[in-house]
């Protein structure tokens, strides 16, 4: 009798903790945003005067930098950008001579001879910006013409440090079900920063488009995977916001399949995990600001698959009890539901009723892999373009 009511206890306690973070902490932070419209919007809602650096760190990129720079020359204050830095970590491809054609005076090609990540590069460039405001950015992403422009209005309130834009997926009406679950899934994550933002803030920004005051960036570790992590946090545990404003866009695309998004999203989860390391002091509530922001939305996603494991388990145990035949039946369909989108992956067609389960399934499989790769270091921080 004890250890059934032992298995139960733990089998609830696992779906209780799960339900809390993909669907608990996410209705929570809704309802703060709500009743908390103080911090909603820091805008002033006129064009800014502030001048701003742009950095890029790029890495063999020449066919897609050309299109990238002129994206950015194309915003509507364009005026506004006093120099746009690229950084070129240890390319051996000809960027430079396709750089070199005179885009524009204010562009700089900065190279690097080794090859050594984006926080080293980054650890270089910022500090020589000429602007007050850095906005930090990737190759790939295109920009609209009113990002610059959103992100730098929020800058007139002194209290605001880091500002993220958001990442736009454009879908495609053939889409496979890999990018319809990973579709659906940016647009959940998107909700939760939204509403974090209308709160105390959001722990991290989108990595192809976020800004920051230069005077808040502090070199992070070499090693540091997650730079949009590390370098807002450090300006949130000085005292600042760090906000998420949803009309300063760019675009992308999804990626076709799941072991596409598997390496991009394992190598983030790993990073996720090594933030512990890198910084230990964020785990404490006296030290970290945004302490449940950050735990419930980054540091508990980390415990998911083992969590979702040991409630199958328990509840295999627990067969002989009805009403648990019932909830293993329940289990057991949300897994096939993934399968059969699995299966749709594999034949090319698209599938938004599957494509969800899919994802989140994927997502727990590579948060598995990504921990083992953080428990022994098998990572590597220069990124690596999947196949």
């Amino acid at each position: 009798m004890t250890l059934i009511i032992g298995l139960q206890l733990t089998l609830w306690t696992c779906l209780a903790v799960v339900g809390y973070i993909y669907i608990g902490y996410p209705l929570l932070v809704w309802l703060k945003a709500r009743t908390n419209r103080t911090t909603a919007d820091s805008r002033s809602m006129q064009a800014s005067d502030r001048s701003v650096s742009i950095v890029i760190v790029a890495h063999n990129e020449a066919k897609t930098l050309p299109r990238k720079i002129e994206s950015l020359l194309a915003s509507t204050n364009a005026s506004a950008i006093r120099e746009i830095l690229i950084g070129l970590d240890g390319s051996t491809d000809d960027t430079t001579q396709v750089l070199a054609a005179g885009i524009d005076d204010r562009v700089k090609v900065v190279p690097f001879a080794s090859r050594r990540g984006k926080p080293s590069v980054l650890n270089d460039l910022v500090p020589t910006c000429q602007s007050d405001i850095v906005l930090l950015a990737d190759a790939r992403q295109l920009f609209d013409p009113h990002c610059i422009q959103r992100l730098l209005e929020h800058f007139d309130d002194p209290s605001v440090g880091v500002v993220s834009g958001e990442l736009v997926l454009r879908s495609d009406p053939t889409q496979t079900t890999a990018a319809a679950g990973i579709g659906f899934y940016w647009r959940y994550e998107k909700f939760i920063r939204r509403c974090e933002s209308r709160g105390r803030g959001v722990p991290g920004a989108t990595g192809a488009c976020y800004a920051i005051r230069k005077s808040l960036f502090q070199p992070i570790p070499a090693a540091t995977i997650l730079d949009d992590v590390a370098i807002p946090m450090q300006a949130v545990v000085r005292g600042y916001r760090c906000l998420f404003e949803p009309t300063a866009q760019v675009f992308d695309e999804p990626s076709k399949s799941t072991r596409q998004e598997s390496v991009r999203k394992r190598r983030t989860i790993a990073g996720v995990a090594q933030l512990v390391t890198l910084f230990p002091q964020w785990t404490l509530p006296w030290r970290n600001p945004l302490w449940f922001e950050y735990v419930s939305h980054k540091l508990l996603r980390l415990a998911s698959p083992v969590l979702m494991l040991v409630a199958l388990a328990a509840n295999l145990w627990l067969l002989e009890l009805p009403a648990y035949r019932v909830l293993l039946v329940l289990q057991a369909g949300f897994y096939s539901a993934a399968v059969i989108g699995w299966c749709y992956q594999l034949s090319g067609r698209g599938s938004r009723l599957f494509g969800p389960p899919l994802m989140f399934v994927t997502l727990n499989l590579t948060t598995a892999a990504a921990l083992w790769d953080a428990l022994f270091a098998k990572y590597r921080v220069t990124w690596q373009k999947a196949a």
